[in-house]
């Protein structure tokens, strides 16, 4: 978790436009669950993905999808039509996702986050409820646990 915590730091750090989502989001409200990587919705410009790449460039980003694990070398031009980057860096992998099902994309999402103060700083995360829609959304077994949880947090909340 430290790892994940300091590639977080990175992007807040470095002013990259995002809201954390997925497992990462969840384990912020207090849910129980194990996650591997960060996912996070951002904005998919060319400045703010350009940033990001100089961002995680001493980390060694690869393409995790592509077979032949593909160095991040991002253009301008290359940024248009972008939709999703899966990278593998030496802090662990971070899932950069143009938009969350259930949610919409990147600005709907902005307005369904709040900010959250971590020990690493400021940032941006899902609200609850729009977590929970993207989770339903997704409906794979571990998401199913992750509404269960977060129903009943939410509950404990109100």
């Amino acid at each position: 978790m430290q790892e994940m915590d300091i590639l977080l730091q990175r992007l807040i750090k470095n002013n990259i436009e995002f809201v954390i989502v997925g497992g990462f989001a969840a384990v912020a409200y207090g849910v129980t669950i194990v996650t591997q990587d960060i996912d996070i919705c951002c904005n998919f410009t060319s400045d703010n993905l350009l940033r990001l790449q100089t961002t995680l460039a001493d980390l060694n980003p690869l393409h995790r999808i592509t077979n032949k694990r593909i160095p991040l070398n991002l253009t301008a031009e290359k940024c248009k039509g972008l939709q999703n980057i899966y990278l593998t860096t030496d802090l662990g992998q971070l899932d950069c996702l143009g938009s969350i099902k259930g949610v919409g994309d990147y600005e709907e999402v902005l307005k369904h986050s709040i900010e959250i103060e971590l020990d690493i700083g400021k940032c941006r995360v899902l609200t609850i409820n729009a977590l929970i829609k993207a989770k339903e959304a997704m409906g794979r077994p571990r998401d199913k646990e992750a509404v269960l949880q977060l129903n009943a947090i939410k509950e404990k909340h109100q």
